[in-house]
C-alpha cells in the first residue's frame, strides 16, 4: 500500500480510466478501423501508467524534505521504502513503460513514434530534478504531459490508418482528442497553480519559485479566479456550438462540469488555509474526472438521437 501511495496510485487510476474511455467509450462505439488492438491498447495504457508512475515515484524522492514540511504524516521515502529502493523501482517501471512504447511503436510501424515516450520519461525526471523550481516551468509541463496522454490514444488509434478516403473523418475525431486535450492541459494548470498555494510554505523554505511565491497568496488566488474564467467560457460556448441539440449531454455537462468549475471560481476568492487549497484541488479532479467521462456520454447521446 505504501508503494501504491508514493506513486499516486489514484491520479493513475484516472488516467488509466481516461485512456480507456477514448478507446473503448469512443472510438470502439464509432465502429471505425482502428491501429491497435484491444489487447495492444491495455499495453499502451500500461506503458502510459508506468512511465507515469515513474514520475510520481522520482519526483517524491527529491520532494522529501518539502513534504516533510508540508505533509509529514505521508513521508514515505526514508521511513518505509528506502531512497534505493524508490530508485530501483523508478528504472524498472520506466524500462517496461518505454519498452512497451517501442513494441507498440514497431507493431504500427511507426518505429519514430518511441520517442515520444523517452520525451515523456525523461521530460518527468528534468521536472522532478530542476524545472519545478523554476516560475510557471514546471506547471507547464504537467499540464502539458497529461494533455499528451490525450492525444497518445488519437496518435496510436488513429494516425497509422488515416488514407485519402478517410482523411476527413479522422480529422474530426483527432480534432475532438485536441479539444479534450487542451480542456486537461488548462484544468490541470489550474489545479497545479493551486496545490502550489497548498505547499506554499514548504515550497517556499526549499528555495522553489513558485507563483504564489513570487506574487503572494492573495495575489495567485486572484489570478487563478481570471484564468478559471477561461475554460469556463469556453465550456459554454462548446455546450451551445456542439452540444445544443443533446439533451442528456448538456444537463450531464452543465451539472458535473460547469456547475463545479463555477464553484471554484467563486470559491477559490475565500480560499486562504491549506485546508482551503486542497479541497480545491480536490474539486478539480472531480471536474476533469467528469470532463473525461463526457465523451461517453456525448457518444451514447449520439447515437440515440442516430
Amino acid at each position: 500500500m505504501d508503494f501504491l501511495r508514493l506513486v499516486r496510485y489514484k491520479n493513475l487510476l484516472m488516467l488509466a480510466l481516461m485512456q480507456l474511455i477514448f478507446h473503448f467509450g469512443f472510438l470502439k462505439l464509432k465502429r471505425i478501423p482502428l491501429a491497435l488492438s484491444d489487447f495492444e491498447f491495455v499495453l499502451l495504457v500500461v506503458s502510459t501508467v508506468c512511465i507515469a508512475a515513474g514520475g510520481y515515484l522520482i519526483n517524491n524522492v527529491f520532494d522529501t524534505e518539502t513534504d516533510l514540511f508540508n505533509k509529514p504524516g505521508d513521508v514515505i521515502i526514508g521511513r518505509k521504502i528506502s531512497e534505493a529502493a524508490a530508485y530501483n523501482f523508478y528504472i524498472g517501471l520506466n524500462i517496461v513503460g518505454v519498452g512497451i512504447g517501442f513494441y507498440l511503436s514497431n507493431v504500427i510501424n511507426q518505429s519514430n513514434f518511441a520517442i515520444i515516450f523517452v520525451v515523456i520519461a525523461a521530460t518527468l525526471y528534468l521536472y522532478a530534478t530542476s524545472f519545478k523550481k523554476y516560475l510557471l516551468i514546471g506547471n507547464l509541463i504537467i499540464a502539458s504531459l497529461l494533455s499528451i496522454s490525450v492525444l497518445l490514444v488519437g496518435i496510436f488509434d488513429l494516425f497509422p490508418v488515416i488514407t485519402p478516403y478517410n482523411q476527413k473523418v479522422m480529422g474530426i475525431l483527432f480534432k475532438i482528442f485536441i479539444d479534450y486535450a487542451v480542456f486537461a492541459f488548462m484544468i490541470n494548470l489550474i489545479r497545479e497553480i493551486v496545490k502550489d498555494l497548498e505547499d506554499v510554505n514548504g515550497d517556499y523554505n526549499q528555495g522553489m519559485n513558485t507563483l504564489p511565491i513570487a506574487l503572494g497568496v492573495a495575489r495567485t488566488a486572484n489570478v487563478v479566479f481570471y484564468v478559471s474564467l477561461i475554460p469556463l467560457a469556453i465550456l459554454v460556448y462548446y455546450i451551445y456550438i456542439y452540444l445544443f441539440d443533446l439533451l442528456y449531454a448538456v444537463v450531464y455537462a452543465l451539472l458535473l462540469i460547469v456547475a463545479p468549475l463555477i464553484y471554484f471560481s467563486l470559491k477559490i476568492f475565500t480560499a486562504k488555509t491549506q485546508k482551503d487549497f486542497a479541497h480545491l484541488s480536490m474539486v478539480l479532479k472531480w471536474i476533469m474526472f467528469f470532463g473525461i467521462l463526457s465523451i461517453l456520454v456525448i457518444t451514447l447521446n449520439v447515437m440515440q438521437n442516430a
